[in-house]
């Protein structure tokens, strides 16, 4: 769950006098979007994204000496002139979920991850969140499956799904329990991501033994339904 295991180490990073025609090469030629900016020592000084260096380039309806003008402007600006220095950062020691939390509030693609002295050590994208939650979550494993169940507000009820699964045999790797929305008052729901091929087995075994099955509809807002 820590940053450290999943983010990008040793990330390319660009000093702040680096001209913008040269941060435009760099992410363009590494399929980046996001370039953490350090001074001499390798501390965090700014961030500059692909957004940044194309919102510096002239309008493409400019024509003529206006264009040519700006373009040369632009030849010679540092990336010091653009790039933002509101900046958010991580621990290596940093949760998946506070970079999810952080991600949302700031709105950002990714952010630098910093050891104790401000020093760049690894970057922490939308894509790295994904794939890290892709394998906690064990999303596209050989024979994995996601059911979904109704928690029926019983005691122990997490217990009493792993007691009927393990009775039954039936291999499991994740069992999370939440709300079917954001709202406090929301019903209960119960995720269990099984390893089997046989699903409709185990719908069986866990309506057998007094759970309810979600179907996709109570999930989706009031007032809409999936096209039968």
């Amino acid at each position: 769950m820590y940053i450290l295991r999943h983010m990008t180490p040793a990330p390319l990073t660009v000093e702040s006098n680096i001209l913008i025609s040269e941060a435009r090469e760099i992410l363009r030629s590494n399929r980046f979007r996001h370039l953490p900016v350090i001074d001499k020592d390798r501390r965090l000084v700014g961030m500059v994204t692909d957004r940044d260096v194309r919102s510096a380039y002239p309008s493409s309806v400019l024509s003529g000496e206006a264009r040519i003008q700006e373009l040369e402007q632009v030849s010679k600006t540092p990336v010091s002139e653009i790039m933002s220095t509101d900046l958010v950062s991580l621990l290596p020691h940093s949760t998946i979920d506070d970079a999810l939390l952080l991600l949302e509030k700031k709105r950002v693609g990714a952010i630098p991850v910093l050891d104790e002295k401000g020093v760049v050590v690894g970057i922490f994208s939308m894509r790295d969140l994904i794939r890290a939650y892709r394998i906690i979550f064990g999303l596209a494993e050989k024979g994995s499956s996601l059911i979904t169940i109704k928690d029926d507000g019983g005691p122990n009820v997490l217990a009493r799904i792993v007691k009927v699964l393990e009775q039954k045999g039936i291999p499991f790797t994740r069992l999370c329990r939440s709300k079917m929305t954001e709202d406090e008052k929301s019903p209960g729901i119960v995720y269990i991501r099984v390893q089997t091929y046989n699903i409709s087995a185990v719908h069986s075994i866990l309506v057998s033994a007094g759970f309810e099955l979600v179907d996709p509809e109570p999930l989706l807002p009031e007032g809409r339904q999936l096209n039968s």
